[in-house]
């Protein structure tokens, strides 16, 4: 049964973020903001929200292993998972960009978690506001030097919904409300009985079962696209993704409800916080050797390889 709550929550979640990015960009268009701007932010922000939800109800139902665990597992499943399969499929070309702005950013956003962490053991509603300012900050100088380019990719804003009505734009809000709402506190329902009754950590089940399951719609997108080959897949979409998790997610969630570490899961801190880091630190030298600026086939098979690994360790 717990199985199925699981699956249910997930699937609301995927539906209610659906709902939310086509509400949030029809609004936005509403309200005359730049194209730009709606597809470096607004839908960047809408599709955290289901990771959102999960680590707030997991930090109000007192589960903060859940909060962190969603997190962590969600930043080594986008690049490991996501990233390591989409690479198998078509070899990625990596824009400059990447390790200019976007990858140290990710690395700045993952050690300053492991700080704060580390520190006390809470990550607190100051330094949730910290990460969020520092989200905030990132943001406008992302945006300021799309500007300035020719080449920032719009694609993923759909043009089709500057037209759509005040009503559907209501509709599709509560929709998408309501299925964040009770797939966030069925996930993570679901995922407290299913670890009761397979014998496992909360954490244990967030880091897996939960970070692959709010990584399945990146998944989906990236290889359908990779499948194609009608556009370049984004890998700033995904590292993207990774430093609105710890900023925005993490960030939040902090604000509202400081996030404690259960020190009865000691290998947040001591093991798979070191795993996310690795997963992005490695990105650098994978783009540089022994080809520059690509992501090739073997280089996934290596991240597939490692994120496999992950999980056996992880579930052990």
């Amino acid at each position: 049964m717990s199985v199925l709550i699981v699956i249910a929550g997930l699937a609301l979640l995927v539906v209610g973020g659906d709902f939310l990015v086509r509400a949030s960009v029809g609004l936005s268009f509403k309200l005359k903001i730049s194209k730009l701007v709606i597809g470096m932010t607004v839908v960047s922000f809408a599709t955290s929200a289901p990771e959102l939800l999960v680590s707030l109800q997991a930090a109000l139902d007192g589960v903060s292993d859940i909060a962190l665990g969603n997190v962590i597992g969600s930043n080594i499943a986008n690049i490991g998972l996501v990233l390591g399969i989409t690479a198998i499929i078509s070899p990625l070309v990596v824009d400059k960009d990447f390790y200019k702005l976007n990858w140290p950013m990710m690395m700045l956003a993952s050690f300053l978690l492991y700080y704060f962490l580390k520190n006390d053991g809470v990550l607190t509603a100051i330094e949730g506001a910290l990460l969020f300012m520092g989200l905030i900050v990132f943001l406008v100088i992302l945006i300021r030097s799309s500007r300035k380019s020719t080449k920032a990719n719009l694609e993923e804003v759909d043009d089709a919904l500057a037209e759509v009505s005040n009503f559907k734009i209501g509709v599709w809000l509560l929709i998408g409300a309501a299925g964040l709402y009770f797939g966030s506190d069925w996930l993570v329902d679901g995922a407290k009985q299913l670890a009761e009754s397979v014998g496992i950590s909360d954490y244990a089940i967030s880091v897996t079962v939960i970070a692959i399951g709010t990584s399945v719609p990146e998944l989906a997108a990236s290889v359908i696209a990779a499948l194609k080959k009608e556009k370049a897949i984004s890998l700033g979409n995904l590292i993207g993704s990774n430093i609105f998790n710890i900023a925005s997610v993490l960030g939040l969630t902090a604000i509202i409800k400081p996030i404690v570490v259960n020190p009865e899961t000691p290998q947040i801190l001591s093991t798979n916080i070191f795993w996310m880091i690795a997963f992005a630190a490695i990105l650098i030298p994978l783009m540089l050797i022994p080809k520059r600026l690509e992501l090739g086939r073997y280089k996934g098979l290596f991240l597939f390889g490692a994120y496999m690994v992950f999980i056996y360790i992880s579930l052990k």
